[in-house]
């Protein structure tokens, strides 16, 4: 086979017959086949079915009944099942043009190139299908600041941000992939040198649906930068800034209503406990969850720590506050830097530690066999 082409879906029903029948009129005459990995809530798996039975070619469905890592862990998966060492990516709602594949191909059949980009940014591309002035702005900033980051890997590249790009599996270590949200180009040409080709292409606007992009994407695209540039600690530094910010402007709101500065900390304290565990939980920690145990135990093990080291935190800031005459909020902040390696050691060799135990490597087989169901045409 000489191509697979994975097209992750997340409730794109409306848009699976047109792409598919794009997809085959682009690329006639060549031997390739369409991966779906789907993590749909509607009922996008049916329709996938249905069109498979009517192409004429292989269409292929990974549903994922627990999905995990976002649409970049939905490639990933079709990267291990797909049947050609060449596989392109796009997304299911059209804004990849399909007829752009064949120049991607006769691209990569020059045989100087591990990838091969298509690129809004280049002469020729554009960013015309992004939704307004603000989501272009972001898209433009969001690849300066990629491409400050990584300038050497990233050096042939000007579009790592995109979803649209044509890959040689086997110049890919897939065991080293730590996909998270949106970005698995971005995740492919960061961990090691790659070999990297461009073809201009016109962004599209959408066929039918809605964007999936959010807010909640953004923060999961900039942990994949801090984790790729400086390693997890950096994540958890990136986290543990955001919650020392909102501990802080808490007590700050809570003195300014007239509470006393140790209940108000205490108070911020304990909300904020709770809120980084659970971006820890799906931002940083992502990809040990699965071998660290119960969610519940996690959560029991890192409140009870957090609570503990609160219990001589704000004893300490009182004594600064008392003491030293250091300003209740800064001695707040300070001690709340001091706390962060204590407080990440503890997250990473207890809170998520493996579990080594035979009953949990018995039924991991179990586990993936019940992740998801596949359909082949």
């Amino acid at each position: 086979m000489e191509l697979s082409v994975i097209v992750p879906t997340f409730n794109e029903g409306p848009n699976v017959a047109e792409l598919v029948r794009r997809i085959g009129a682009a690329l006639a005459g060549t031997d390739f086949e369409i991966v779906f990995v789907d993590d749909s809530t509607d009922k996008t798996p049916d329709v996938i079915a249905q069109v498979a039975d009517a192409a004429d070619f292989p269409v292929r469905l990974i549903h994922r009944d627990a999905p995990d890592a976002g649409l970049g862990g939905a490639v990933l998966e079709g990267f291990h099942a797909a049947r050609a060492r060449w596989c392109l990516v796009m997304d299911g709602d059209l804004q990849h043009p399909p007829e752009d594949i064949p120049r991607m191909v006769d691209r990569a059949a020059r045989g100087d190139v591990d990838v091969v980009v298509a690129s809004r940014y280049i002469a020729g591309g554009t960013s015309g299908g992004l939704a307004g002035a603000t989501r272009t702005a972001v898209s433009r900033a969001s690849t300066a600041l990629t491409k400050s980051m990584f300038p050497r890997k990233l050096h042939g590249c000007s579009d790592p941000m995109t979803g649209f790009f044509l890959v040689d599996r086997d110049a890919v270590e897939l065991d080293q992939l730590r996909p998270r949200g949106f970005k698995i180009l971005l995740e492919i040409l960061a961990r090691r040198q790659m070999r990297v080709g461009e073809i201009p292409f016109a962004f599209a606007t959408r066929f039918a649906g809605e964007s999936k992009a959010s807010f909640t994407q953004g923060i999961r695209f900039l942990t994949q930068l801090a984790m790729l540039r400086f390693g997890r600690m950096s994540a958890f530094a990136l986290v543990g800034g955001v919650g020392a910010i909102a501990n802080l402007i808490i007590m700050w709101g809570l003195i300014r209503l007239g509470m006393e500065y140790v209940v108000a900390a205490i108070i911020a304290s304990e909300i904020t406990i709770i809120a980084n565990f659970v971006l820890l939980e799906y931002l940083v920690f992502a990809d040990m969850r699965a071998e660290s145990g119960r969610m519940r135990s996690r959560f029991i093990k890192s409140f009870t720590f957090n609570n503990i080291e609160a219990l001589v935190r704000i004893p300490v800031m009182s004594v600064l506050v008392e003491s030293a005459h250091v300003p209740s909020v800064l001695a707040a902040a300070l001690t709340l830097l001091a706390a962060f390696v204590v407080r990440f050691v503890f997250h990473a060799l207890v809170v998520y530690a493996p579990k080594r135990m035979a009953a949990v490597a018995a039924a991991e087989p179990a586990v993936a066999q019940a992740g998801g169901r596949t359909l082949e045409s």
